[in-house]
């Protein structure tokens, strides 16, 4: 059974040169084996099927033919004598046995063509970029319509840099961060961010163009100030170089009631003196919405402090699991007292 070059290069079998060349774009840069260092061999062998692929297509489309025509009508002379010799099998197949390459790969196909072709639409073998272009501003809208933030035009938001490994590495531009600020309710409770991003993109004819994308964020329990959502490679692209990782910084908004210390919740709650030397009871919403009443029956002094467990922030790596609601108690003090009101307390605490 014949190689469906279509589906490995994710095209319909009525594409045109355009959507080849878009196509071989973005699958040769996510399977370029310097790309993907921990599964090289995988990459390397999809890199070449890719290729493979778009020259195949390409030849076939550029001569308006189909590879079931007569070979007599392919002006390529390799391409033509190993059509002579194997038939349609030898273009679109793996040749029959004993006549393939030493690489695996149909006589009339070179892997070194894979970084050849590569190199022709991204300007060398197989990512020595030239020197970076001005970066181009991201805008991003939240999904509550208004714009969340963004990043300004910057002469070097697009610099090449590289991790010291070699030259022949890919050159990718620093991550772009953006603070995604997020309610105590959001992140005690969890939940669902849509942004909209506006981005700079490389076209299949090389020239750069404007996209929108909906960007899904699921806020987990407990999520704290400085968590880091990546969406790899969703930053602006430029010519010759790959884009930039696009990461959310998790913010907390402040809040009426409650600041937050770790996992645990911080509420301050005043009392009069007659509470704090009497006793009271504390009414309080809690962030998921429960009312809550908690009793205090020891003398509560200025400083006073009441642990209320498991009423705290959830804790993410521990499901099920919270911290504690800590009330700090300040106590209000008369500034007048009579002289009944004096000696009555007098009698009472020195009883």
């Amino acid at each position: 059974m014949g190689v469906d070059y279509y589906n490995i290069l994710k095209v319909n079998r009525n594409a045109t040169d355009d959507d080849l060349k878009k196509s071989y774009r973005r699958l040769a840069m996510k399977w370029h084996p310097d790309k993907n260092p921990t599964t090289k061999k995988e990459a390397e062998a999809k890199f070449k099927q890719i290729s493979e692929a778009y020259e195949v297509l390409s030849l076939s489309l550029s001569l308006s033919l189909s590879l079931s025509l007569s070979p007599d009508v392919l002006s390529d002379p390799q391409k033509r004598a190993t059509y002579d010799q194997y038939g349609e099998e030898g273009l679109k197949d793996m040749p029959p046995p004993g006549s393939s390459s030493s690489n695996g790969f149909p006589n009339g196909f070179n892997p070194r063509d894979a970084e050849d072709i590569f190199a022709e639409f991204f300007g060398s073998s197989p990512f020595g970029f030239g020197s970076s272009g001005a970066g181009r501003s991201m805008r991003f809208q939240s999904d509550g319509g208004g714009m969340f933030g963004g990043f300004g035009t910057s002469d070097n938001i697009f610099r090449t840099y590289s991790d010291g490994s070699g030259a022949t590495l890919p050159k990718k531009p620093p991550p772009i961060e953006s603070k995604l600020p997020c309610s105590l309710e959001e992140l005690y409770n969890g939940s669902t961010r849509k942004m909209k991003i506006s981005r700079t993109v490389v076209d299949a004819n090389g020239r750069l163009s404007q996209e929108s994308e909906i960007l899904t964020i699921d806020v987990k329990p407990g999520w704290k100030k400085g968590t880091k959502i990546t969406f790899p490679d969703k930053g602006n692209e430029q010519l010759n170089q790959l884009p930039a990782d696009l990461v959310f910084v998790i913010d907390e908004k402040p809040h009426n009631l409650y600041t937050r210390d770790g996992n645990d919740l911080i509420m301050n709650h005043r009392v009069s003196l007659a509470e704090a030397l009497g006793g009271t009871t504390v009414n309080l919403t809690t962030l998921d919405g429960r009312n809550l009443s908690v009793p205090v029956t020891d003398i509560v002094s200025p400083g006073y402090e009441l642990t209320i467990s498991r009423e705290g922030m959830p804790i993410t790596r521990e499901p099920g699991n919270r911290g504690d609601l800590r009330v700090k108690f300040e106590v209000k003090f008369p500034t007048k007292l009579t002289p009944e009101q004096r000696a009555a307390l007098r009698r009472a605490l020195v009883g």
